[in-house]
């Protein structure tokens, strides 16, 4: 399949074209543009700019409110709820997040919950933010059933991913983003649009029988067996009963009925670590375990050790002076 390198601050331009084009307040866009474009950076694309055509087309089927005004309401002191407006998932998990960075530095710690919301991109995005800010952000959201649970033959968890964003004081912050299927959705679909075959274990067909055919998927796995499982529920619990949204099988298809608002839930929490040791400590203290970390002896067949969240800020940076790669498909899509 054939790819085509272009900046990011391009890939940022077009895809705020398109998404405006289809009748999307260029504020919006921007935030939805911006989450795409820190996935493809870092290399994670199943989660950039190849989302687009997809947003679009909910967009245009009226799954996705154009216009959605997000409202926040504190619920208690560290506590709080953003109703999205059914709108785009990247600007409601944003502001929840914000809310949640606000209440930490004041309390020391700020829980909040989203919920009518879609699609909110790279979990990484928003716990950056908060590790940014020298604050341990966590993050969770529910996604409709493509996971079997562990002994079963068909789907009824989603990918249900969780991340974590923990501050150093000169290394760069310690980023946890994974899913608890054993790979994303995106990578699937990257697979297929790649015209490239999947490791045994990513995903079953109709029987529940491992395939290497990323077209023959009809389930993925849980990582880990049991234990990704156990997590999985932990996330729709977290992002779906506790903010009041559906779980499993009863959310709505991403890739079906456009026409349908998701009402997707997210839970954000953040803590401020100077609220219960020295700060400055616990950051000296971040560097020094991650570079202990990665001074371990490499077993045989690898390099060396690395740190969560560092192949992908290696990636980061080499990306932004080199150009994000992108399927020649999303760009003539994007360009035409």
């Amino acid at each position: 399949m054939s790819t085509i390198v272009i900046q990011a601050d391009e890939a940022r331009k077009l895809v705020v074209g398109k998404l405006t084009e289809a009748g999307l307040h260029i504020h919006h866009a921007e935030k939805v543009a911006d989450v795409l474009v820190h996935a493809d950076l870092r290399n994670v694309n199943s989660h950039g700019v190849l989302r687009t055509e997809h947003y679009v087309n909910r967009l245009q089927a009226g799954g996705i409110n154009p216009g959605a005004h997000p409202t926040f309401t504190q619920s208690g002191p560290v506590t709080g709820v953003v109703d999205g407006d059914d709108g785009f998932g990247h600007v409601i998990a944003d502001m929840a997040m914000d809310y949640a960075m606000d209440m930490a530095k004041k309390s020391g710690v700020g829980m909040v919950t989203a919920i009518n919301s879609s699609h909110c991109g790279a979990l990484s995005y928003f716990v950056q933010k908060a590790a940014n800010a020298k604050l341990i952000g966590i993050a969770m959201s529910h996604t409709d059933k493509i996971v079997v649970p562990f002994g079963g033959k068909t789907s009824f968890l989603g990918t249900n991913p969780i991340a974590y964003g923990v501050p150093a004081k000169s290394k760069k912050p310690f980023i946890l983003d994974m899913a608890t299927s054993n790979v994303a959705l995106g990578k699937i679909l990257q697979a297929q649009e790649e015209g490239k075959t999947i490791p045994k274990g990513w995903g079953v067909d109709e029987k529940g029988a491992p395939v290497t055919d990323p077209h023959q998927v009809v389930s993925l796995s849980p990582f880990g067996g049991p234990k990704g499982y156990g997590l999985s529920v932990i996330v729709d619990i977290f992002s779906g009963l506790l903010a009041g949204a559906a779980f499993g099988p009863h959310i709505s298809k991403m890739y079906g009925d456009l026409d349908q608002k998701r009402k997707l839930g997210h839970y954000f929490c953040v803590i401020n670590p100077s609220f219960f040791t020295d700060v400055n400590v616990f950051l000296e203290q971040m560097d020094r375990m991650m570079m202990e970390l990665q001074s371990v002896e490499p077993a045989p067949g690898f390099d060396r050790v690395y740190v969560p969240g560092e192949i992908e800020q290696l990636h980061e940076e080499r990306n932004r002076v080199e150009g994000i790669s992108i399927a020649l498909s999303v760009y003539e899509f994007l360009t035409k």
